[in-house]
């Protein structure tokens, strides 16, 4: 048995029923890691030493017959833009290329408290900024399905990790897609949640009204089972709801049947219909899916989303505003890289900047800064909001008579290096199946639905704000479908 290929439920299940140890489990990931890692690069920082003692502690608890957690022995892959005690965290950028948190992430206080184990921080595009893992300052992660192409981004180390079976599960953070497209481009299951529904408290912000951890799992099980672990109120977290969300059970009698399927209310956007995605494989995919969906029960019906057209443009103007005035606190001062040469304290700012953050970061920043800027930012940003409301009403509608909309994670597939990189455009386009979940503040959840030339293409389906549980659901039933 070769403990990396099993599902974080399936050994958990063995550790609890003392088929497995802990410390077997963490050794046999830390050799896949080390076997992995030449070739993937998914990792920044290991946390090897603490790993082992943790797993220790844990098979200590089993000696003595103690109550073990949900995440009770399991390996966990962190993106690098959560904080992490005592442990290097970096945003895969210069500017924080040796800050060293002295506090946990609320996130990671939920883990360790479930007893999971972190065994690293996962690569990044810089400050989450970007959708192929390309702009880290410590180099580019690649796609365990084929290392010649992206493995997505900004969560690419992440989804890398859980694909090429370096931990069974792993955090990371979305913004406009960044859990979802990199599930996508490697063939895993990425799910994020409703915005509040897991703290943001430790998580370095990169536009905070779109920002939301995510969860990675090999499957649609292993997703719930980390959001079951970290989501919950936060008083440190002003976004945070304080609306009670019980935990997602999935046993196995339900995991095995389709009933999930049947009878669901299914919107299919006529926007998104008329877009297409231009490569013919990838769209036959996608109606093959919505034809298992029928086939098993589904109501599908078509619907109308009008505003969803502005939905890209929206997303950028806020998202490029929010990340100007996020990145403002990084001057050179306080924390993070500080240039060596400077006479005035305009030029250690200017200096320290430009030294620490690379070329996406510094676009963006540019581009939000225009738009907040006086005599724009009535024209800009403020405008982006009032449309933005106008998507989430529209979603609102369609909710009203539905349970869940499914589309397309991405119209393209994975893509070779340096391909999209210099069209920062082209890139941002293929965005617009993921950025309007997260104009709304809703929930999502992409899965595998077969593959394109090799290359995995990935289901999106996505409920109302709160509704977890039906797209879960929906998800469990669509994946035993296709088994």
């Amino acid at each position: 048995m070769e403990i990396t290929n099993l599902k974080a439920w399936e050994m958990k299940d063995k550790l609890f029923n003392k088929e497995l140890s802990s410390r077997e489990i963490i050794e046999a990931h830390l050799k896949k890691i080390e076997e992995k890692e030449p070739q993937i690069n998914a990792f920044i920082s290991l946390n090897k030493d603490n790993a082992l003692k943790e797993a220790n502690r844990i098979d200590e608890k089993i000696a003595r017959g103690e109550r073990l957690e949900v995440l009770a022995g399991l390996p966990v892959g962190i993106k690098d833009n959560i904080v992490t005690k005592n442990l290097r965290t970096t945003c895969a950028s210069r500017m924080l290329e040796n800050f060293i948190p002295p506090y946990d992430a609320t996130v990671i206080e939920n883990i360790k408290r479930k007893d999971g184990i972190v065994i690293g921080k996962t690569n990044l595009d810089e400050f989450a900024m970007g959708a192929s893992t390309e702009t880290s300052y410590f180099g580019p992660t690649k796609n365990p399905v084929n290392t010649g192409v992206v493995p997505g981004g900004s969560s690419g180390g992440s989804a890398a990790a859980v694909a090429a079976n370096e931990v069974p599960i792993a955090l990371g953070s979305d913004t406009g897609g960044s859990v979802r497209q990199p599930a996508s481009y490697c063939g895993v299951v990425g799910l994020k949640p409703t915005y509040g529904v897991v703290s943001r408290y430790g998580v370095v912000s990169m536009a905070n009204t779109l920002d939301q951890v995510g969860t990675f799992g090999r499957d649609v099980r292993d997703a719930v089972l980390m959001l079951n672990a970290v989501k919950g109120y936060d008083r440190r977290d002003s976004t945070s709801s304080k609306k009670v969300i019980p935990d997602f059970l999935i046993d196995k009698d339900n995991y095995n049947d389709l009933k999930y399927l049947k009878d669901i209310k299914v919107a299919l956007p006529k926007e998104y219909v008329e877009l297409k995605s231009s490569n013919k494989d990838i769209q036959d995919l996608f109606e093959k899916s919505v034809k298992i969906f029928e086939d098993n029960g589904a109501k599908i019906e078509y619907i109308s989303l009008p505003h969803l057209k502005y939905a890209l443009e929206t997303y950028y103007i806020i998202m490029t505003s929010e990340v100007s005035s996020n990145l403002a606190r990084f001057d050179g001062i306080r924390y993070g890289h500080r240039a060596e040469k400077y006479d005035t304290i305009t030029e250690l700012y200017t200096n320290s900047r430009t030294e620490g953050f690379g070329e996406e970061v510094k676009r963006r920043i540019m581009t939000g800064t225009y738009s907040l800027s006086a005599g724009y930012a009535e024209e800009h940003y403020k405008k982006a909001l009032k449309v933005r409301t106008l998507i989430k009403e529209d979603y609102d509608r369609a909710f009203a008579n539905h349970d869940v909309i499914l589309s397309l994670v991405s119209p393209i597939l994975p893509f070779g290096f340096d391909s999209m990189i210099k069209d920062p455009v082209e890139m941002y386009k293929a965005d617009l199946y993921t950025v309007p979940i997260n104009v709304a503040g809703l929930c999502s959840i992409s899965l595998p639905m077969g593959r394109v030339d090799g290359l995995p293409v990935g289901l999106q389906i996505t409920g109302d704000r709160f509704m977890e549980e039906k797209i879960i659901k929906a998800a469990l039933g669509y994946e035993r479908a296709v088994l």
